[in-house]
């Protein structure tokens, strides 16, 4: 059977990346995370109950389609579903058989078709997922349609913690979940625990999975899920169910409410492939809707996706690339060899940003670049090291469309690096792109910032293996983050209109780009981090030692004015679960003292 087999390959995947995750980031503080949901979960229900509102529908109609299923599976997810509180609501079950030949199945759907809140409904021959769902959407009656495999079933308290979030955001018209993954017997092995809504993740993965709910009389005006798009037709689904929603009408709900059995199904290479590239003309059709076809290729994970905007450009905006530096004569001259001989842009402009170089072989490295590039100057002041200070001075006299802050202790390793950059402004709202930085020994240094780490802000996975995959193979694929390094950060003229320049005076060595993703942030800009732009960072190789009692003092001073600005103490970043740790770049598992909210 091959009804959900790419499904079961693509959570396989992200199985595995989540597994291998786990195994890096060490053991667990907070225990099991379904046993600490459930728990928390029982307490709000028996201490604050909620009120059905007197709905004269439904408020779920769950849509299960099935095909042979294996009767300790339907047994399985039927009691999941009875034995839900749900505080007075009702909701259904729609089981949509697609044509079961299969006599245990059979006898199942006739021995329980006359249960209360379970409706059965049969097609005397198979038409695939599509149809058979959309035959039990017909039959729902639900405000909310959720969509489960016939293999998994609901956690404890789900349609609980799932009504409470409807409830308290009426506006809502798409919901998500966290998801257990769990052996044959349903106990729980792993998890899938989600960002935030965030659009440019979901061009890569369809990290959205179970479990959904969707506004019923959406999901019907778009034509429920559509024939064609074998083995990715959730992916097709959420694309075009999300497609001009405002982001505040969709919702990410932090609790475990879906079971997922991983018990070693097997898949068909060749259903595989077929379904992969149901999954990039699903995304090349959603992308596209502003202009050409848009080619859609494997990511860092071949089975993951990356939308290739950078195929489709014809005039390349001008870049105008501003380092801070002083001396330092191996490392500038390396990061401004990648520039203009290892780098494939073809309209850029360097500005290099110069507190007082003495060293003559920096000296004269100006001189024969502004002679052999016109789009070469130096600006060169003796005056106290002040990122923020020197950056504005670029920004001052720079002519591009866009703007590149660049470290000078950055090397080029490939050369398409800055159009993919440039090409992920392509992104609703993007503002700030980001790149993928390596230590030199090829560990990660940068692969995005999580603001409240520590109180303050800090890079995720700072040391981890190059291709470590991240929560859900996520550093494989494009993201939004709230913040990414200024060592590398491409910044657009719109947003830096909008914000204005870098703060001089709060954050002259730390923080400063922190300070200007948050406020690009609040402007309503869009940051996002690619590791198809990857480069090797000499982190603070020109810094010096930090260790005086002055530039500690200072350090102090600015990491204060950041907690005070943006409130990161206790801030939840939309990047990051809430049920992750906090106090490491590797974060484990919390314990929590209340259930995270909707968001």
């Amino acid at each position: 059977m091959i009804l959900n087999t790419f499904m079961v390959r693509t959570k396989r995947l992200l199985a595995d990346a989540a597994y291998m995750f786990s195994r890096l980031t060490r053991k667990s503080e907070g225990g099991d995370v379904l046993a600490q949901a459930e728990a928390l979960a029982r307490t709000q229900h028996i201490r604050d109950p909620i009120s059905s509102q007197n709905l004269t529908t439904p408020l779920i109609s769950f849509v299960v389609p099935t095909f042979n299923t294996q009767p300790r599976y339907l047994d399985d997810l039927l009691t999941s579903f009875r034995t839900q509180e749900t505080s007075g609501f009702t909701c259904e079950l729609i089981l949509s058989d697609d044509g079961s030949t299969f006599s245990p199945t059979l006898a199942w759907l006739n021995q329980n078709c006359a249960l209360p809140d379970v409706k059965i409904i049969r097609a005397d021959a198979n038409g695939g997922i599509a149809r058979a769902t959309n035959r039990g959407l017909g039959a729902a009656r639900g405000l909310f349609v959720g969509l489960l495999d016939h293999d998994d079933a609901l956690a404890p308290y789900a349609i609980d913690q799932m009504a409470r979030a409807l409830l308290s955001h009426p506006n809502c018209q798409f919901l998500y979940t966290d998801e257990v993954i769990t052996d044959a017997k349903l106990r729980a092995q792993d998890y899938f625990l989600k960002p935030a809504w965030d659009r440019v993740l979901l061009s890569g993965v369809n990290y959205i999975n179970h479990l959904s709910l969707y506004r019923r009389e959406r999901l019907l005006g778009i034509g429920g899920l559509r024939e064609g798009f074998e083995g990715s037709q959730d992916y097709d689904l959420v694309l075009r169910f999300t497609a001009g929603l405002d982001d505040g009408a969709i919702l990410h709900l932090p609790y475990p409410a879906y079971l997922w059995r991983r018990d070693g199904a097997s898949y068909s290479t060749i259903f595989l492939e077929r379904a992969t590239a149901h999954a990039r003309a699903a995304l090349s059709e959603h992308f596209s809707q502003t202009g050409g076809s848009v080619p859609v290729e494997g990511a860092l994970s071949p089975d993951l996706h990356r939308v290739r905007f950078d195929k489709l450009v014809q005039d390349w905006p001008l870049v105008s690339v501003i380092i801070p530096s002083i001396d330092h004569y191996d490392l500038i001259s390396k990061t401004l060899s990648g520039l203009f001989e290892a780098t494939d842009y073809p309209h850029l402009e360097v500005i290099v940003v110069d507190n007082g170089t003495r060293d003559t072989r920096v000296l004269a490295l100006y001189d024969s670049l502004a002679r052999r590039h016109p789009g070469f100057r130096a600006l060169t002041r003796r005056e106290d090291f002040n990122f923020s200070r020197s950056v504005n001075r670029g920004i001052n006299v720079a002519a591009g469309d866009m703007i590149l802050f660049l470290n000078n202790d950055v090397e080029v390793t490939k050369p398409d690096w800055l159009k993919e950059m440039v090409s992920c402004m392509n992104y609703s709202q993007a503002g700030i792109v980001g790149a993928r930085l390596l230590y030199p020994n090829g560990t990660l240094q940068h692969a995005g910032v999580i603001v409240g780490f520590g109180d303050l802000a800090g890079h995720w996975f700072v040391g981890a293996p190059e291709d470590f995959p991240g929560p859900m193979g996520r550093l494989r694929v494009r993201q939004s983050f709230t913040a990414v390094t200024g060592a590398c950060m491409l910044v657009s003229r719109d947003c830096i209109t909008a914000i204005g320049r870098f703060d001089e005076t709060a954050f002259a060595i730390a923080y400063n780009d922190i300070d200007y993703c948050l406020r690009a942030r609040e402007a309503g800009y869009r940051t996002v981090w690619t590791p198809f732009a990857t480069l090797i960072h000499h982190e603070s190789a020109t810094r010096g030692s930090d260790t005086s009692p002055e530039k500690i003092e200072r350090f102090r001073a600015e990491q204060e004015k950041l907690k005070q600005k943006h409130q990161t103490v206790g801030y939840s970043d939309m990047a990051c679960s809430p049920w992750y740790s906090t106090d490491r770049s590797a974060p484990v598992i919390a314990q929590l003292a209340q259930l995270p909210l909707p968001r």
